[in-house]
């Protein structure tokens, strides 16, 4: 493994010259096409599962047939880590293919790789493409700004497409799910204010809500990898900027067109110092802050009792398994977010879909391939082109609505019911490889059972509550991640600064949580520490580069 991401590190910078420095139209100096048969060939670099032979899926025969295209694929494994050396490695040998097409959590492009690329003529510049072939890609790009600032890099040019998968439950993601049953046996209400949360929560340590006779309830506990627990609570105190990447949060918020922090601020502190006095308290389990999903699902499922009073995470199957045989699951709803004594409310704000670049054609590709990929990605951007892609053929991935189904947004008409997954053959759809146009309108007109609280009401019980966070943001303090584009040259120092600063937030904040650092005595040296680790050179460059993106 080291033994390959030394050799796409050294290698790839020789190759990119090899390949060529041209970045002018997208016909410029295409190869010929290769035919087989009518059909032009497109390889392609993909990641697939172990279920998914890419050459024999009933999509790709499909979408063969329907534009002439004969696929041939590089197929990668699901594990970003592999995929991502082997797509290193591909353009470090300048023996890379016509089309990356690509899963945005498993090997996306970042915003400084599409520039790169770009820049030295390996990608193709997709915008003329675009205009001539593909009017419905054009049609979100002109209708969805977000989506267009995403796309098009400071040049002015498209070098390669994001996905755009609106997912309107993940971009509220700072929510807690509460033991609703216990509430209504101790006869509390629903917590409104951080000391409501507070009695709540020595409500449910001390009074054995579970009735079995013992103290083992646990009034809140997460997972370190999907937690929300410092960001739900400090919307009581100060705006917890979500970011645009998946798992990490970002350290920015917007003060007009100024770009800040507002993790060294007074309001932050007080946030700092409401959750260690829960912590002290014993209301917050120890294990929150180092154990893994795993662990967390093990105590929500215990079988001897139910014991898990409140969990801060995007949704209850992180920590319970829905559809539990004994229907604990259905005992947890969403809490509002708090409103702390001065007023202040807020929830984070996460950019709707993924921010990896995935459709990427090179300069290995003929004038004829790009045309054919173009217009069946322009395929996918359609409402039938992403059911028929994304879930498979109708009748196979997909229904249409029956009389009497209602869409996920009851003000919506309904379109699609999805099939159970273990209704549909393998090797059907190509899943998330094909979310290009998954908007929101999209998700909401799917058919989805009234019972939020049955397995498959689900969606509609993340709906309903995720509409409980939505009035909560304030979109003028975010940060737009997602859109501004940090010039390549600049992306490894912010990389650096970014990983540096993150760790040591995340430690300084930890430490003040347990207690292990005195908050009253320590807050000063732990402000004055950011300046070390390169807070203000941080926000310096986003500045520059959110100045340049407007």
């Amino acid at each position: 493994m080291k033994t390959g991401l030394k050799l796409a590190g050294v290698g790839l910078a020789a190759a990119l010259v090899a390949a060529g420095c041209s970045s002018g139209g997208a016909e410029d100096n295409a190869p010929k096409a290769k035919m087989a048969g009518d059909k032009v060939v497109v390889t392609l670099m993909s990641p697939a599962d172990a279920d998914t032979n890419m050459d024999t899926n009933t999509v790709t025969k499909v979408l063969s047939d329907k534009f002439k295209i004969q696929f041939q694929f590089q197929t990668t494994t699901m594990d970003g880590a592999p995929a991502k050396e082997k797509r290193q490695i591909s353009l470090a040998s300048n023996d890379y293919p016509d089309l990356f097409f690509l899963i945005p959590w498993v090997d996306a492009f970042t915003k400084a790789e599409v520039q790169r690329l770009g820049r030295q003529g390996v990608a193709v510049p997709l915008e003329d493409l675009i205009k001539e072939h593909a009017p419905n890609i054009q049609k979100a790009l002109d209708t969805n700004a977000t989506l267009k600032g995403m796309s098009v890099a400071p040049d002015g040019h498209i070098y390669a497409m994001p996905q755009w998968a609106d997912c309107f439950h993940c971009t509220y993601p700072d929510k807690l799910w509460i033991n609703s049953t216990w509430l209504k046996k101790l006869d509390l209400p629903m917590p409104k204010t951080p000391e409501d949360l507070r009695t709540v929560l020595k409500a449910f340590k001390t009074r054995d809500p579970n009735g079995n006779g013992k103290a083992d309830e646990i009034p809140m506990i997460s997972a370190e990898g999907d937690s929300t627990l410092i960001a739900y609570l400090m919307g009581a105190f100060s705006y917890d900027p979500v970011g645009a990447n998946n798992g990490v949060r970002s350290l920015l918020q917007l003060n007009g067109d100024k770009v800040e922090t507002p993790i060294d601020k007074p309001k932050w502190r007080e946030g700092l110092k409401y959750i260690n006095s829960l912590y002290q308290d014993g209301l917050i389990d120890q294990a929150s802050f180092t154990q893994n999903s795993d662990a967390l699902q093990a105590i929500g499922n215990n079988p001897k009792a139910v014991q898990i009073g409140s969990s801060p995470v995007l949704w209850p199957g992180i920590f319970v398994q829905i559809g539990s045989k004994d229907g604990r699951d259905k005992q947890y709803d969403a809490v509002p977010p708090l409103t702390g004594a001065d007023g202040t409310s807020y929830t984070g704000y996460n950019n709707p879909t993924s921010t990896g670049y995935t459709f990427m054609l090179t300069n290995k590709s003929s004038k004829e391939a790009r045309v054919a990929a173009i217009k069946m990605l322009d395929y996918i951007y359609t409402d039938e082109g992403q059911l028929n892609t994304w879930s498979g053929p109708e009748n196979v991935g997909w229904v249409k609505p029956a009389a009497g189904d209602t869409a996920l947004d009851a003000g919506t008409d309904p379109m699609y019911k999805t099939k159970p997954a273990a209704e549909v053959p393998k090797n059907t759809g190509w899943g998330a490889l094909a979310q290009y146009n998954n908007t929101l309108a999209f998700r909401n007109a799917q058919v989805v059972p009234k019972d939020i609280y049955s397995e498959e009401g689900l969606e509609r019980r993340l709906f309903e509550a995720t509409k409980l966070y939505e009035p909560k943001v304030d979109k003028a303090l975010v940060f737009p991640e997602s859109q501004v584009w940090i010039d390549d040259t600049s992306a490894s120092e912010l990389a650096t600064l970014k990983t540096n600063l993150d760790s040591y937030v995340n430690q300084g904040q930890l430490a003040f949580i347990t207690g292990s650092k005195n908050i009253d005595t320590e807050w000063d040296a732990y402000v004055k520490g950011l300046d070390g680790v390169g807070i203000k050179r941080y926000i310096e460059l986003n500045q520059q580069a959110y100045d340049k993106s407007k």
